[in-house]
């Protein structure tokens, strides 16, 4: 029988605190080449968004600053990753010599705490997580402890698991089809209409701001499902099909009509800002821009699984399609920028299923509410 005598404390602590971590406070483990004896801790929306956890011997000033330096290397990879302005480093040292200063440098926050004393009896922890201490596995019994500690940390990356294959396993989009299928009836019914000289829907449903203002509201929405001509239409179409469809899968039914019918609306109130009282504006493309932003805020969010797809993907897209707006003409580039600005708003009002906090979605909800009445007033009311 293996008792706790044959288990070092030091290592003892490091378990406890890689247990509390990773079960409690729903850090993640970072694999990080070339280390030995360190446990590397992620979770972006904590406070610390790093913690590491040192059992190596710190044996001088020298080598803390050596040790310092390294942590910031690290760090600045993380920051690359997960599009991080600043990240916050909790630097926890298990081993260090008898003239060394402990310190930190800059974000990073180091705390020294004695094995022989335990984590209990360590002040400066405690008051940073002041759970940490009723939250320790028992380590009475050496072998029970290693074995409690390896079932809960794969018990908790096992619901990880099933949280990640449930937000981004494939769903029927039912809704993407739904709005695809509006689109294509309507521009069916409009081409026919034109071509029998019976009737011009486009007309009837576009964007002006002469008849909005005049009461025809419905034309902030009906704009949005009306196109030019065919290629107008298959672009935005698939557009639709393959962003949407993504949307739908990870922010559920509901969310998506509601962000796709905000941002339709948000880009046509800034087109008629923009554009006065000036032609017709039509076409799904606001709406598009606004499911992008969406995808922005999600990517965000999930910006460790979704890293390359964000930087790589989604906001050059967004550029590039922005770009394209202000060089070619006939492009209604203020419907995207609204659009864009609508879904990104909407989305963080509605929220993140178990990511958005209730202060992300308050203040969502204040920038949507802002943004729609001021756009409002300079429509309905500014001359």
């Amino acid at each position: 029988m293996i008792t706790q005598n044959h288990v070092d404390k030091r290592d003892m602590i490091l378990m406890q605190l890689a247990h509390y971590f990773i079960t409690v406070e729903n850090y993640t483990p970072i694999v990080v080449k070339g280390v030995k004896n360190e446990i590397w801790l992620e979770n972006i929306e904590a406070p610390y968004k790093i913690i590491r956890i040192n059992g190596n011997y710190i044996h001088n000033n020298e080598q803390m600053n050596l040790d310092l330096f390294k942590i910031e290397n690290i760090v600045r990879q993380v920051k690359r990753k997960t599009l991080s302005f600043s990240v916050k480093t909790l630097n926890i040292l298990l081993d260090v010599g008898s003239t060394v200063e402990v310190r930190g440098e800059k974000k990073i926050e180091s705390v020294f705490i004695d094995a022989n004393k335990g984590i209990k009896k360590n002040k400066q922890i405690n008051s940073l997580y002041p759970e940490l201490k009723n939250n320790l596995v028992d380590t009475t019994d050496g072998l029970e402890f290693v074995i409690n500690i390896t079932n809960d940390i794969n018990t908790k990356t096992e619901e990880e698991n099933r949280e990640y294959e449930r937000v981004f396993s494939k769903k029927p989009n039912i809704i993407t089809h739904v709005l695809i299928a509006i689109n294509i009836i309507l521009f069916i019914v409009t081409t026919i209409g034109i071509l029998t000289e019976r009737f011009d829907l486009a007309m009837s449903l576009a964007l002006n701001k002469g008849f909005v203002v005049n009461g025809q509201i419905y034309r902030l929405i009906t704009a949005a499902f009306m196109h030019v001509n065919i290629f107008h239409l298959l672009m935005n179409m698939y557009a639709l099909y393959i962003i949407g469809g993504q949307v739908e899968s990870y922010i559920g039914k509901a969310k998506y009509l509601s962000i796709y019918l905000f941002s339709a609306i948000i880009g046509n109130l800034l087109s008629c800002v923009v554009n006065g009282f000036s032609g017709l504006s039509l076409g799904a493309s606001g709406a598009i821009f606004g499911l992008m932003g969406t995808l922005v805020y999600f990517g965000y969010h999930y910006r460790l699984y979704l890293d390359n797809a964000l930087k790589t993907q989604i906001l050059p897209i967004i550029l590039l399609n922005l770009m394209i707006g202000f060089m070619i003409p006939n492009i209604d580039n203020s419907a995207h920028i609204g659009g864009l600005v609508g879904g990104l708003f909407s989305t963080m009002a509605l929220g993140i299923e178990r990511k958005s906090t209730k202060q992300d979605t308050i203040n969502g909800i204040i920038c949507s509410i802002i943004t729609l009445s001021f756009l409002c007033y300079l429509v309905f009311f500014a001359r």
